[in-house]
């Protein structure tokens, strides 16, 4: 194997994300996906032609999803000869298929890919209990009347109770938001702090709007044209009057509607390459996608769920010889506004950095300026899978339209997990 080839992100394309059963309440994984494939397709004169793999997925998916990034790419219009895959690792899916298609463009086994997700609330899976999906498999299997009445012999009208969608995690048996109330309480992240920063993700989001940011980033869906949840008009005193959406008994709950991520709908999609392949067909080279890392804890046994990024975080740095302050830009997915405030606090703790990061120093604090500059999660929404393309072609676009060199992204996931990456400006 030759040198490691830089892998060039050329562009993105996304739909307007939308609270839960709102401007999405007719789509599908599929078509929202396809959409976001098809937008970045018209933009990149890529209809009709071969892209070397495609990857995407999505989190909360229908048995009809079967191989949903191929069927959204030849919905989209590119080649049929154009290969798909389909993945999962939670919030940070479209960033872990950047990076997997990444390394095969690195090697030379691709020349180029599109990394993408959707994921759909208002279109979610609603399955019945393991009783009746047995009891309609037997009756699917009988062939006499006889074994037909017998696959309904003890039915009661208790089995047709669906069961609904869940963020709880498996392994505890708490939603993400409580398991994010533990780590606030951990932490000592007051809900003052947390309405700030939700705040701050706002007018982000709100001036990015006006100074056509998204203009060229965003392709309509079912005729919605813009992110129906940045709320440029909100205020702290709103947000205070907001109660507690997951801890409503104790009076210590301080994660509220307003300070964590709302149920979204949307897709985003990236386009990376080679620098050959980009340069043969005219195409820009936004930013080179660096280094990336994936980790895990254990939270099932104390480690907070959503605090693998810190670890992720942690030996990226170690191996590209860079320190925590190195950066222009912070993009970290707002999943909950406490979320990134205990990273960011863990960072600059030194029992933590050498309890669990294996450092004898602590990573240090950051210039909180220099955070989610465009705004984030908690303003434009986040559909699970779709989040990571959101921000790594938002973030390609940051450093391209900027003078600045080098932006750090965090993702936290569910399962304990947390995928992040390096992305630097190509030269002007």
């Amino acid at each position: 194997m030759g040198e490691l080839r830089k892998i060039a992100i050329v562009g993105s394309a996304r739909i307007p994300f939308c609270r839960a059963y709102t401007g999405y309440a007719e789509e599908s994984n599929l078509s929202m996906l396809g959409t976001a494939f098809g937008g970045l397709a018209e933009k990149f004169n890529l209809k009709g032609e071969k892209v070397d793999e495609v990857m995407a997925g999505a989190v909360l998916s229908h048995s009809r999803d079967f191989n949903l990034a191929r069927e959204a790419l030849l919905d989209a219009g590119l080649s049929p000869r154009t290969p798909g895959t389909s993945l999962q690792i939670a919030c940070g899916t479209s960033l872990q298929a950047a990076l997997a298609l990444g390394a095969k463009i690195a090697t030379g086994e691709i020349d180029s890919g599109i990394a993408g997700g959707s994921d759909t609330i208002s279109d979610s899976p609603i399955v019945f209990g393991n009783k009746f999906q047995h009891r309609m498999i037997d009756l699917s299997r009988a062939k006499t009347p006889g074994q037909k009445l017998k696959a309904w012999k003890g039915f009661s009208f208790g089995e047709l109770k669906p069961m609904a969608p869940s963020t709880e995690e498996p392994r505890t048996g708490l939603s993400m938001g409580q398991h994010c109330e533990l780590m606030a309480r951990q932490w000592a992240i007051s809900r003052e702090a947390q309405d700030e920063l939700a705040l701050n993700s706002h007018r982000n989001a709100a001036a990015a709007y006006d100074e056509g940011f998204h203009d060229d980033l965003i392709v309509p869906c079912a005729g919605v044209w813009r992110d129906n949840n940045v709320r440029p008009d909100t205020s702290l005193e709103k947000m205070a009057a907001m109660q507690p959406a997951f801890d409503r008994k104790s009076g210590k709950g301080t994660l509220t509607a307003a300070n964590s991520t709302p149920l979204t709908d949307g897709a985003a999609a990236v386009l990376l390459a080679s620098e050959d392949w980009a340069k043969a067909r005219g195409l820009p080279v936004l930013a080179w996608l660096s280094l990336g890392q994936v980790a895990a804890n254990d939270f099932a046994h104390g480690d907070g769920l959503l605090m693998a990024p810190t670890i992720a975080v942690s030996e990226m740095l170690r191996r590209s010889n860079l320190s925590l302050q190195d950066f222009d830009f912070y993009e970290f997915h707002e999943a909950f506004a406490a979320q990134v405030l205990c990273t960011l606090k863990a960072f600059a703790d030194k029992k933590y950095c050498k309890e669990v990061l294996g450092r004898d120093e602590p990573l240090g604090e950051i210039d909180r300026d220099k955070l989610n500059v465009k705004g984030s999660s908690l303003a434009y929404g986040h559909p699970f899978a779709a989040t990571g393309a959101r921000i790594l072609g938002a973030t390609a676009k940051l450093l391209a339209t900027s003078d600045k060199q080098r932006a750090l992204i965090s993702i936290c996931t569910a399962g304990g997990q947390g995928v992040t990456a390096i992305v630097e400006r190509a030269a002007a």
